[in-house]
């Protein structure tokens, strides 16, 4: 796929390399594009390079070859243009465990050149409520939970409007009703016109959210391009749901269909991808070996299943 034109896109990698001393490099030849207003999942279990890649973005770390483009400028040579522009969230945020939570957004708020004390107090209380940590404000950051904690961090992110939002793992923590909220507001904010460029592990909630998404894997770029694509690129498992399933097995592997399995009376099994057989013909075939079909189709594809496809491996997060 061919990535977006430049005016249309917010991060813009090419040939993006970081190699650390004796070892292979952490991230390789990286060409990404993040198109401006998308919700963009980076995707990859731990060591695949998604952490050395964001900091590289942001300027934290210097990369060893290769170049990034945030919002049309160079990084990190326009980092002090650019980085007011950008909120970020990188590995949980870093707080003040003896302030409270309002008076740790003060203190980022303050380190902020490009922030007018005299609104300060009306920053912190709408970004706060935008997180939903109103009640909790006047309490003590080292009580808070981890994902009360993860809250905070974003509510610092947000104490300014964004172009980007870069967020790392940002439900990390979160109860399943938080993680919900976190992304309900995800979805708000591109919806006001910021790009978010989320990195997590799970692939359920990148589904659920992004509009686009990359896959990382031992350094390098898999594939990245809209949600919807990269799971119409895998196939989803045939069904058939019959009471006959011993005929069903039968005539199901004369037609070449494999990995056939058998759960009561559902039929799963892999069409092949070299010249596949009609679904229709497939159909007709188990009726006049009179198998009773009742359910004929095939499993709709998930991004996991697109991930197990390219990589041939399942998605391990513990890494």
């Amino acid at each position: 796929m061919q990535p977006p034109p430049v005016r249309d896109t917010v991060v813009e990698t090419r040939g993006l390399t970081k190699r650390y001393r004796g070892g292979r490099p952490a991230v390789a030849d990286l060409d990404l594009s993040v198109p401006r207003g998308s919700v963009f999942g980076f995707l990859g279990p731990n060591g695949s390079g998604k952490t050395t890649t964001i900091r590289m973005l942001l300027g934290l770390i210097e990369p060893s070859g290769g170049g990034v483009r945030m919002l049309g400028e160079p990084m990190p040579d326009a980092a002090r243009r650019v980085l007011p522009r950008v909120g970020a969230l990188i590995e949980g945020p870093a707080l003040y465990g003896f302030l409270s939570g309002r008076d740790n957004l003060a203190r980022f708020d303050a380190a902020d050149p490009t922030a007018d004390p005299r609104t300060r107090a009306a920053r912190v209380g709408r970004a706060l409520e935008r997180v939903g940590l109103t009640a909790a404000a006047g309490k003590r950051a080292r009580t808070y939970s981890l994902g009360m904690k993860q809250r905070l961090g974003l509510a610092a992110a947000l104490l300014q409007p964004r172009d980007l939002l870069v967020l790392d793992e940002p439900t990390n923590g979160l109860d399943p009703q938080g993680m919900r909220e976190i992304r309900a507001l995800v979805r708000e904010l591109a919806d006001d016109g910021t790009t978010v460029f989320l990195s997590s592990h799970l692939l359920d909630e990148v589904e659920q959210v992004c509009t686009h998404a990359a896959v990382m894997a031992r350094g390098r770029l898999l594939t990245q391009g809209p949600v919807a694509e990269l799971a119409a690129g895998a196939h989803g498992r045939l069904v058939v749901t019959t009471p006959d399933s011993a005929d069903a097995v039968r005539v199901l592997k004369e037609w070449g269909v494999t990995d056939l399995t058998v759960d009561g009376d559902r039929v799963t099994g892999e069409v092949p991808t070299v010249d596949p057989p009609d679904p229709a013909d497939l159909n007709a075939a188990l009726v006049r070996s009179g198998v009773r079909v009742r359910a004929f189709g095939t499993e709709r594809v998930s991004l996991e299943d697109a991930f197990v496809a390219l990589t041939g491996e399942g998605f391990d997060v513990a890494g």
